[in-house]
């Protein structure tokens, strides 16, 4: 069976600056027969020489429209709006599967143009995700909390590891008590270890801690961060009664930013927050913030990148015979589309 082609397309989105498949990454597929195609971009973290250096072929930002038939097409975030019929595999994050704003405009431009998605979502074993970048998400998330809790929340830019600690810590987090739900997965970890790192006097529950929902404890924390991707019904974290209570709540980082789901878990809040104005107010007395920002890992966008990256390498050499997780998402791409032509 042949290699398969990659092509690593440009994002669109002005904040997004994440790369899926990193240059020295690149050079080790190129360097085992694979063809790796790259986007030029002005905002990606790694230069496209790091790229052309490594053996990859090069080329201009959104030409993929005009790739061979057999490219896979690999992204991250959302497609730009044309063309309207999606004809290549492509890998990026769809979020199209539950019933999110634009699901069904995206199923649809793929049903037109014969496409398939492999959302990176659905990459998974036994139904456990293999690759994310959820570990960057929760600490970035749990992160911005520290900061917005304490009044030291600015408009975002992407920056190191280094320059976010320093901040949280000058935010003088001690003592404060935060909760982090879904703490045993890779959001979770992350949050927990920023949490940790900022001194926060901390709680972390995870499935067996949610089985029964304790409201009051939730609302007796001064920052929560959720990492709970929830795929079926469940009781809300933050009801729309919570924000009349009395509480100690501030804050909610809403890692997940499932917003438009039928699943949101902080209901209290239903759209994302932007780079510029990551914090939206939802109630005043007392006050109440919510963080919904839905590419949180980019705000560290090279070690977010490198680890992500090295996760999806080993993955390619199954790519083109759809086996393994590759199989996973093609079920759950055949899914989606039969739920929405029934």
């Amino acid at each position: 069976m042949s290699s398969p082609h990659l092509w690593l397309r440009h994002e669109t989105r002005s904040t997004e600056r994440r790369a899926p498949l990193v240059p020295h990454d690149a050079a080790r597929l190129v360097a085992d027969g694979v063809r790796v195609t790259v986007e030029e971009s002005p905002q990606r973290v790694f230069g496209i020489e790091a790229y052309r250096t490594g053996g990859c072929e090069v080329a201009p930002a959104g030409s993929w429209v005009d790739a061979p038939d057999d490219a896979y097409v690999l992204g991250i975030k959302e497609l730009p709006d044309a063309p309207t019929e999606l004809r290549h595999t492509h890998i990026f994050f769809g979020h199209a599967y539950k019933g999110q704003e634009g699901a069904g405009a995206l199923l649809r431009r793929f049903t037109a143009g014969g496409g398939t998605l492999l959302d990176l979502e659905y990459l998974t074993v036994d139904g456990r995700r293999v690759i994310a970048f959820g570990y960057w998400a929760g600490y970035v998330g749990a992160s911005l909390g520290v900061l917005a809790a304490r009044g030291r929340l600015e408009p975002l830019h992407p920056m190191e590891k280094a320059e976010l600690d320093a901040l949280v810590r000058s935010a003088g987090a001690d003592g404060m008590s935060a909760l982090v739900i879904g703490a045993q997965g890779r959001s979770g970890i992350g949050a927990l270890d920023a949490l940790v790192a900022a001194g926060t006097v901390l709680d972390g529950w995870d499935r067996e801690d949610t089985r029964e929902l304790d409201h009051q404890a939730i609302l007796e924390h001064e920052l929560l961060v959720n990492c709970v991707l929830s795929t079926t019904p469940q009781e809300a974290f933050v009801r729309p009664e919570d924000l009349d209570a009395d509480r100690a709540l501030r804050v909610v980082a809403d890692v997940t930013c499932d917003v438009t789901s039928e699943h949101n878990l902080v209901p209290v809040n239903t759209s994302i927050t932007s780079w510029e104005e990551p914090a939206r107010r939802v109630a005043d007395t007392p006050a109440l913030d919510v963080i919904a920002v839905d590419n949180l890992p980019s705000l560290l966008p090279r070690e977010a990148s490198v680890a992500f990256s090295a996760d999806l390498v080993p993955l390619v050499p199954s790519l083109a015979g759809r086996r393994g997780p590759w199989a996973a998402a093609a079920a759950a791409y055949r899914d989606a589309q039969t739920v929405r032509t029934a």
